[in-house]
């Protein structure tokens, strides 16, 4: 049983590099203020081959490692360290982030003084240090409809794509939930609505979280005095065409969970319409020499998956 204030979870895909630098940016994190808390770093590594295992047990030995035979998804890997931890909060970070300053103790100091918030996160970065989205509202019609068409930059930016206001992060505020690659939560507000729905095997898994937590009557918090960040993407990258399959077959799960049969099948409509676009534009480009035929077949045998569930 691991016993501390803060267990961080770090879920590992092939990431060796970026992961070394999350877990030396954890190292040197300071812990500043009145609050002094002691913190536990679990790596749960599913079935990496690039030698993740091996740089952690070599170059981090306080690191908690579980390192898995086979890749069963963020959901599970959280929950397998989550179902050890006893510690008033945990802190999933993603390997392709690094934390800046004392970013975890202030997610802990913020969630110390507000005891009606069951979960939160910090200020994402880009790599480059520019502002980075970290705060969504909860997935509707619309914003389907925009990751396909996204008409304006305006628009895709804007409360109707599921952003919030660029000048509201100066300040907390309430949201819906915030982005996985940082995400603190309660231990209470565990307990009270169980850990991550294994169902969803790669995105929507923090979505679905949050969301029951928000149902269960917990306030969730942006606080902008944890600054991370996020280089954005690197495991999933990896593997595009699946992950794009993965990402709307989670999105399928999450609407017929929370929102219905009749949603789902709208939202499925809508992602047909985009993946029939996607096949036209990606024939253009096949017909004008921008890619090859065997990348046309790629791409063409991922839109059919997509539309296959």
């Amino acid at each position: 049983m691991i016993t501390a204030d803060l267990v961080v979870i770090v879920v590992s895909f092939n990431t060796a590099s970026l992961l070394r630098a999350c877990l030396t940016s954890l190292r040197r994190a300071k812990v500043a203020g009145s609050r002094t808390i002691s913190a536990e770093v679990v790596v749960v590594d599913n079935a990496s081959t690039d030698g993740s295992p091996a740089m952690i047990r070599a170059e981090f030995p306080e690191v908690r490692l579980l390192a898995l035979d086979d890749n069963r998804g963020f959901a599970a890997a959280n929950n397998l360290a989550m179902r050890e931890a006893d510690a008033p909060y945990v802190l999933l970070l993603n390997p392709d982030t690094e934390v800046l300053g004392d970013a975890p103790a202030a997610l802990v100091r913020f969630m110390d003084a507000h005891p009606t918030v069951g979960a939160g996160g910090g200020r994402l970065l880009n790599s480059d240090l520019t502002f980075q989205h970290s705060c969504f509202r909860f997935p509707t019609l619309p914003m389907s409809f925009f990751d396909f068409f996204p008409l304006n930059h305006r628009i895709v930016n804007s409360r109707l794509n599921g952003r919030y206001p660029r000048r509201w992060y100066n300040h907390p505020f309430p949201i819906d939930h915030p982005l996985g690659a940082c995400l603190m939560a309660r231990r209470e507000a565990i307990q009270q609505v169980g850990l991550m729905d294994e169902g969803f095997f790669m995105y929507c898994e923090e979505v679905d979280w949050c969301y029951r937590i928000k149902r269960a009557g917990w306030e969730i918090y942006y606080t902008p005095d944890a600054e991370i960040i996020h280089h954005g993407g690197q495991s999933t990258r990896q593997q595009s065409g699946p992950m794009l399959v993965e990402l709307h077959r989670s999105r399928d799960r999450f609407f017929r969970k929370h929102y219905g049969p009749v949603y789902a099948e709208v939202a499925r409509a809508i992602v047909r319409l985009g993946m029939a676009a996607a096949v036209r534009r990606v024939r253009r480009e096949a017909a004008a020499g921008i890619i090859d035929s065997p990348t046309l077949d790629r791409e063409l045998a991922v839109f059919r998956e997509v539309c296959a569930w």
